[in-house]
């Protein structure tokens, strides 16, 4: 057993592109914890894999004949209405995905970087009871971040958390930021109106739901339009830059719609068996943009002629 040991932290070593000496140690003491603590059977993965390999052991139940599975962690990091949560439905619907939905929209969860740890923590310990927990054969398990929930702020700490608990990254935007602001308006109006039987939906699962909910039009501020549409920009690029090191995969809403094999590439990147993956979730604004905005000459001629013009004729063609 000891040989066995000695020989695989002699790997690590060898491992290419580890220039920094403190991130070889880690890999060491990981090895070292998998191989002593863990009575499984060491996992077939590269060397560069341990870190995100892990075990969790769950405080309210036992993973029983799944203890020996593996499991990846994850973070979806978003923006509201860029498609995270029918993305999310996609993941949920594999047998052995847990996206625990948007943790941190409770704000008592995000107050510091203390509450956030430990949140996380039970999340990643299996412990967290959601619709989406698989328990025991969990071999994914994350949840839905929005940016705004206390994640640019604690930017740092949440990267080494994340780098520390070998927490992989998946990126999802939205390239037409103009139709997510129509789509921002529409979802704020109806939190109000309440326009299904006096009940608000983010998310709607019948083509009748949708079709009541996208009679609305918002109007525009066109004053406000760039500037809006600039600060939305430079969030997400501060996003990618502050998680950059962090093992990660940026996915845009229009190209998942367009190609479901985007989802093959993200099943690939959690390393859970490939399976065709479903969503109920039905679009609530299609058609033209034209179509869906009350002042639409207001919002052509603000963005003509801009590096937004090209949002004016996107589509992103989901049914």
């Amino acid at each position: 057993m000891a040989d066995d040991v000695s020989s695989f932290a002699k790997d690590v070593f060898l491992v290419k592109g580890l220039k920094n000496s403190t991130l070889v140690w880690r890999l060491v003491v990981l090895t070292f914890a998998m191989v002593i603590q863990n009575p499984c059977p060491e996992p077939n993965i590269e060397p560069w894999e341990i870190p995100y390999v892990h075990y969790p052991n769950p405080k309210s139940y036992s993973r029983a004949e799944c203890a020996c599975n593996p499991v990846r962690y994850f973070a979806i990091l978003s923006m509201q209405r860029s498609g995270s949560g029918w993305f999310e439905t996609f993941l949920n619907s594999h047998d052995n995905i847990s996206s625990n939905g948007e943790i941190f929209s409770v704000k008592v969860r995000r107050s510091n970087m203390s509450t956030i740890g430990e949140t996380l923590d039970t999340i990643y310990r299996l412990d967290w009871v959601s619709s989406a927990s698989k328990n025991e054969c969990t071999a994914a398990v994350g949840l839905k971040w929005m940016l705004n929930q206390g994640l640019m702020q604690n930017h740092e700490q949440i990267a080494e958390y994340f780098r520390i608990h070998g927490v992989s990254v998946i990126f999802l935007f939205r390239r037409n930021l103009l139709r997510r602001m129509i789509s921002v308006l529409a979802n704020e109006y109806d939190r109000n109106a309440k326009l299904l039987n006096g009940t608000h939906k983010s998310h709607t699962h019948s083509a009748k739901e949708a079709e009541i909910l996208a009679k609305y039009k918002p109007k525009i501020n066109a004053t406000l339009l760039i500037p809006n549409l600039r600060q939305v920009n430079d969030t997400t690029t501060k996003a990618l830059e502050y998680f950059k090191s962090n093992r990660h995969i940026i996915l845009y809403y229009e190209d998942v719609v367009r190609n479901h094999t985007k989802l093959l590439e993200v099943q690939d990147f959690l390393k859970v068996p490939r399976m065709d993956l479903k969503s109920h979730q039905v679009r609530i604004h299609k058609g033209s943009l034209s179509s869906q905005v009350e002042n639409w000459n207001d919002v052509s001629k603000a963005l003509t002629g801009t590096p937004y013009e090209s949002f004016l004729h996107e589509d992103d063609h989901r049914k």
